[in-house]
């Protein structure tokens, strides 16, 4: 999911769920982004209201967290996991999720490695470690779906 600007990518997820509860013609990305909302309901207040849905920015050192960096994270893990790209993913988030008992609590915690491999990277300037953040998704299945 790419857009040229903060806005426009906001606007998409108003408008793919306000698709999503009128029961409208999803594209595939629409019907993900709304299920994705559907599982928070602690933003459903934010998106009632668009001009501050639009507006508003979220600062790290404010304690906040971005409600749409933190669904983008689910819609990109959940990208990851359906081509399993990396190589493994998949597997680790049925493994993770089948010892939690919640694919959604699952997303959770795999996003933790997901966001600091990409903010490293952006910190660094380069791609993102495909290894390192494979190596981390693993370290995490093996603390949480095979507890010693």
């Amino acid at each position: 999911m790419f857009f040229s600007d903060r806005e426009q990518m906001r606007r998409f997820y108003l408008e793919a769920w306000r698709k999503y509860q009128a029961g409208g013609v999803l594209e595939p990305l629409e019907a993900m982004v709304g299920e994705v909302v559907a599982q928070h309901p602690e933003y459903h207040p934010l998106l009632r209201n668009e001009d501050k849905a639009l507006q508003r920015d979220y600062l790290p050192e404010d304690g906040e967290t971005n409600p749409f960096l933190h669904m983008g994270l689910h819609i990109a893990l959940r990208e990851q996991v359906a081509t399993d790209r990396p190589a493994g993913i998949r597997r680790i988030h049925q493994n993770v999720s089948r010892a939690l008992g919640d694919p959604l609590e699952a997303e959770h915690l795999m996003m933790e490695p997901l966001a600091e491999g990409l903010w490293q990277a952006q910190r660094d300037g380069r791609q993102p470690d495909e290894a390192a953040y494979l190596r981390a998704l693993e370290a995490l299945e093996q603390r949480v779906a095979r507890p010693r």
